[in-house]
């Protein structure tokens, strides 16, 4: 609600209602086919126009009417004064970090971890030793890409630390014009409540992914969807090999969902 107070000044969830009505009539009923269309739908066409457009087409590299309605199915519209982002009944990141609780998770006797390592220079051999392996990583990659490239977006960081003990006075600040090149700022110290006399930041670039980047995102797009179920069918085939994550499954997934998929990887094993 105080983003619509600010831009129209409406005061209660009724004005605010009848605006988003009034400006989605665009669109006759219309059951919305891309993101631009979804947007409109949930917030009318100033919001769309001045909060998503331009942050999601420098976040994707692609016109809004190119991309799928669900991606923005992700942005929470509430029409109160709760200015928390997320809905959820439990919210946090673990103490210490992910880095920590991974670290934890992988010191057991039973595990071995070695990093630097190339699983496609060994692909062949480890396929034949191994009774069971979990692959999170690109999914045409490890298929050789012979039915075609699915597309990712990647990633840039530009760090910096500064002389000062606050910056911007939260862990991520969303940059929505299309003038400011990067997406967001992540001010590390904010996600712990840290008291620091420095600070370090973080600007995040979104970049069209290449051979050699990291993927980050899967673009999931008509033409690329319709390619990953080509390579699905390969993966089933696949009896000894586990496909998950972001990469694996060629999924938006959010942290929570990642997890989710994971234990309910491990049920479908053990049972």
């Amino acid at each position: 609600m105080n983003t619509f107070n600010k831009l129209w000044g409406v005061v209660t969830p009724a004005e605010a209602q009848a605006k988003i009505e009034e400006q989605r009539a665009i669109l006759n009923g219309k059951t919305p086919e891309n993101l631009e269309e979804q947007a409109i739908s949930l917030v009318g066409t100033d919001i769309y126009e001045k909060l998503i457009k331009d942050y999601t087409e420098k976040q994707w590299g692609k016109p809004t009417t190119e991309l799928p309605s669900f991606i923005i199915r992700r942005l929470p519209v509430r029409l109160t004064y709760d200015n928390n982002y997320f809905n959820d009944t439990y919210q946090g990141i673990p103490i210490g970090g992910y880095t920590q609780i991974v670290e934890k998770m992988l010191d057991h006797e039973n595990i071995d971890v070695e990093t630097n390592v190339d699983f496609f220079v060994n692909k062949e051999q480890y396929l034949k030793d191994f009774p069971k392996i979990v692959f999170t990583g690109m999914i045409d990659e490890f298929f050789d890409y012979k039915l075609g490239e699915l597309e990712y977006r990647s990633l840039r960081f530009e760090n910096e630390t500064l002389d000062m003990e606050n910056y911007q006075g939260n862990a991520v600040v969303n940059y929505t014009d299309a003038e400011t090149p990067y997406t967001r700022i992540i001010e590390h110290k904010h996600f712990e409540f840290g008291s620091q006399a420095k600070t370090i930041i973080t600007k995040e670039h979104s970049k069209t992914w290449e051979k050699g980047d990291e993927p980050y995102y899967p673009v999931n797009n008509d033409r690329n969807n319709h390619l990953y179920k080509s390579y699905k069918k390969l993966a089933d085939e696949q009896g000894n090999v586990i496909f998950g994550g972001r990469l694996g499954h060629y999924r938006y997934y959010d942290m929570h969902q990642v997890i989710g998929v994971a234990l309910q990887c491990v049920r479908n094993e053990l049972n």
